[in-house]
């Protein structure tokens, strides 16, 4: 399929999603809007969208491309998941939203101090402009691939006109825009997910008993590892990261939870992370089975795999399946990342201005422009990591997003669970130093392991940053 064929259709999403703007712009720009939707927000629309959100452009890619090398085994770290939207629910909303909080990272300045509260929310700043930019980055390669690479079209320029569109239906009201847009492209998502998979069932030529026979008694469907304690697909380490990828990644990440602290009270919040939580998890297994299906349309007509997973459905969607599943293949990873990232640009906004510039004690007007200013600032800074992301990847993105979120995740997950866990204060100038020393400490530790007794860190590697930060934390502090 041409980029001629493809652009118009990514041309008239877009005037969708402008238009929802600007029909939301209309009620209200103000930064309340923006950053908190006015607290109006029906807690059902916000489960929607959330999905969207949480799965993002690297799941239709990543996802599906996984079950080659770990089978089903991701699904250990989705069941982990589940939990851990049950903790965000019963622990963390509740204290946000006790203390009436417009960035999360508030607590820390009331619990520990200035110096604290800088820290976390810087954390949180790199940490979700690197996970966000690398989402990106998934749907910006393969729109590249599809369309702009027959005209020559420099990648960083693609990058740019991405974020362009994204800033254009955000930088008037925020997430009062998002909630709603996120959920006609999560429902735009899901919809392009189903479609791929019945026309993938069509290919292969086999009854659909059959298939799901096939799949059933296949070793590629295996779900739990208990037999290799050093493998990163254990059982343990995959449910227990998955837990506490939850807790740092939804319940410590701005992003994830401005959308909660939009909802009219608790009750709402709760009652949408419930929701969220236990759709998350069918969701994520509809990806794997298209996976399966598709390494076994692979084996029954001699296809040759690519070499990197990420590269296994864009083959498949553009050269095997049809010119209506390239269709929905560029439509459902647009909505995918679009979802993922327009929330993602507003709360790096909202944090960079709540957090670092202090907008919420200037007058309204000022407060306003330079919320404007940062919006535009951040969304260069995407464009900019977008293209160093492309040039220093070489493995699957979502591997990517979770290893650099066991490193920058992990001081803001000691540091709340000190805070949480214990009555003592801390030397609140130590806190900076103890939060870059704990990850440092993390890369030289599985560094050494790995060379030293063969033991490969997964993902735990976030609880222990984690820890060491808790325990760090603790020789700072004081009664």
């Amino acid at each position: 399929m041409s980029g001629a064929t493809i652009l118009p259709i990514v041309a008239i999403y877009f005037i969708i999603l402008l238009s929802i703007s600007f029909a939301i712009g209309k009620k209200g720009s103000d930064n309340n809007a923006f950053f908190l939707g006015n607290k109006k927000s029906p807690w059902w629309i916000v489960a929607i969208g959330m999905v969207g959100s949480s799965v993002s452009g690297v799941s239709f890619v990543s996802v599906p491309g996984m079950v080659g090398g770990i089978d089903f085994s991701y699904m250990q770290t989705v069941f982990g998941f589940f939990f851990g939207y049950l903790i965000v629910a019963n622990v963390l909303l509740p204290l946000y939203y006790s203390l009436n909080l417009t960035s999360i990272y508030t607590y820390l300045k009331d619990r520990f101090g200035n110096y604290s509260y800088k820290t976390g929310a810087s954390f949180f700043l790199l940490s979700k402009a690197t996970g966000a930019a690398a989402r990106l980055y998934v749907v910006t390669l393969i729109l590249q691939r599809f369309v702009f690479d027959a005209w020559d079209v420099p990648f960083g320029l693609t990058a740019i006109v991405i974020i362009l569109l994204i800033w254009l239906y955000t930088y008037k009201s925020g997430i009062k825009t998002i909630v709603w847009t996120d959920t006609l492209q999560t429902i735009v998502m899901i919809s392009s997910l189903v479609l791929i998979i019945f026309q993938t069932v069509k290919h292969i030529h086999t009854d659909v008993g059959e298939i799901a026979h096939v799949l059933a008694m296949s070793e590629k469907t295996r779900i739990f590892v208990f037999d290799d304690w050093n493998s990163r697909q254990h059982f343990f380490k995959q449910f227990f990261s998955g837990i506490f990828i939850v807790i740092v990644m939804t319940g410590l990440d701005q992003d994830m939870m401005q959308k909660n602290l939009s909802c009219r009270n608790i009750k709402e919040a709760k009652k949408n992370m419930y929701w969220y939580g236990i759709s998350f998890v069918p969701v994520n297994f509809l990806f794997l089975i298209l996976g399966a299906m598709l390494l076994m349309l692979s084996a029954q007509n001699n296809i040759e795999l690519p070499a990197l997973p990420d590269d296994i459905l864009p083959m498949f969607a553009v050269n095997y399946l049809g010119r209506s599943v390239t269709i929905l293949f560029v439509i459902g990873i647009i909505a995918a990342a679009f979802s993922s990232a327009d929330s993602a640009l507003t709360a790096l906004t909202t944090s960079f201005s709540v957090d670092i510039l202090d907008v919420q004690n200037r007058n309204r007007d000022t407060a306003k422009r330079t919320r404007m200013i940062i919006h535009i600032g951040i969304s260069a800074v995407f464009a900019l990591i977008i293209v160093l992301f492309k040039a220093l990847n070489n493995k699957s993105v979502i591997d990517a997003i979770y290893t650099i979120a066991s490193y920058t995740y992990g001081p803001l997950l000691g540091m709340y669970a000190y805070g949480l866990f214990t009555k003592k204060k801390v030397y609140d100038k130590a806190v900076p130093f103890i939060a870059i020393a704990s990850p440092a400490v993390c890369a030289l530790l599985d560094y050494t392991i790995a060379n030293g007794w063969g033991y490969s860190f997964g993902y735990e590697l976030l609880m222990l940053n984690g820890l060491l930060t808790f325990l760090g934390l603790r020789v700072a502090s004081y009664s």
